[in-house]
């Protein structure tokens, strides 16, 4: 018997409800784990690239107001 039978035997609300419920019971911690460290890699990410561009616009603004000193 193939698993598509037996899923296609059961109630929707076993298919739709209590799968999905045992689903997290027994892989809560690890989605959770894996959800919290993409989470924390996209803000370190983000958290980098304002850093580099911050310190890009500085450098630029101070590089760039060196050359024209004489505008002012």
């Amino acid at each position: 018997m193939a698993v598509r039978e037996i899923i296609a035997g059961l109630p929707w609300w076993v298919k739709w409800v209590a799968v999905p419920v045992v689903v997290l019971f027994v892989f809560g911690g690890l989605i959770a784990n894996v959800l919290g460290f993409v989470i924390s890699l996209l803000f370190n990410v983000l958290l980098f690239v304002a850093l580099v561009a911050g310190l890009v616009f500085v450098v630029r603004k101070f590089t760039g107001s060196s050359r024209s000193r004489g505008d002012w």
